[in-house]
């Protein structure tokens, strides 16, 4: 891709020991790689520990679905969403701390063809929108349930390794003059927070949506809100 940016180095797991938002907006820029698709971060956001960020997964505690999120810094959190679509978050702080980063959105630089294919429908999908949303950017990067606790740290060798392995490179970070901040998409609670941070200006951001509380009828019923990470 002519960038330089595949052939950055890995982070190191002391870059995700900090609390996630101060993670968030240094993770812009940044290259995760999986497989053979890798994909430029340029749209996040940060969520809190237990009894601190009631938007979070694990504000009531650590739950099998969430135990992820409190192990070592550095690893993915995979969870499954309205019972349609997987997000991928990088968790944050010590072990058992209980707090990540959700991957919002990103532009697809390496495996193109690849992503595309994932995301195919019969249908022409734009560059710009292969990896433009949580759900779309974990389908693209090719991240399913069997890669939650999935190690993003690239400590020495691969060897014996998962065979999908994962990392984050260091990329090139966006300028800080370029990112922006504001209140996280989609959340009914602590909707305020300005822990949504992106690249502005960059056409893969996904467009913001307050949340909106589900009707109920006689053809469906609320699911209720799930949060972001």
């Amino acid at each position: 891709m002519g960038s330089g940016q595949l052939s950055s180095a890995p982070l190191p797991r002391s870059f995700f020991d900090r609390p996630s938002h101060e993670v968030a907006p240094d993770l812009l820029g940044r290259v995760l790689v999986h497989g053979s698709v890798a994909v430029r971060l340029t749209e996040v956001e940060a969520y809190g520990g237990p009894g601190e960020d009631p938007a979070a997964h694990t504000y009531r505690g650590k739950t099998p679905r969430n135990a992820v999120m409190f192990g070592p810094p550095g690893h993915i959190y995979v969870y499954f969403t309205y019972g349609m679509h997987f997000c991928a978050n990088l968790v944050c702080l010590p072990e058992g701390s209980g707090s990540a980063v959700l991957l919002r959105a990103g532009e697809v630089v390496e495996g193109v063809a690849e992503a595309r294919a994932r995301r195919s429908s019969g249908r022409p999908v734009p560059d710009r929108d292969l990896a433009r949303g949580p759900a779309r950017l974990t389908v693209a990067l090719g991240l399913l349930r069997e890669h939650n606790g999935l190690d993003a740290v690239l400590d020495g060798s691969p060897a014996g390794r998962p065979h999908q392995s994962a990392t984050v490179l260091a990329g090139r970070p966006a300028d800080p003059a370029t990112i922006r901040s504001g209140p996280r998409t989609g959340v009914s609670t602590a909707k305020e927070t300005p822990w949504r941070f992106w690249i502005d200006g960059d056409p893969t951001v996904s467009p913001y949506r307050a949340h909106v509380p589900r009707r109920r009828n006689a053809a469906a019923t609320s699911v209720g809100e799930a949060p972001k990470s």
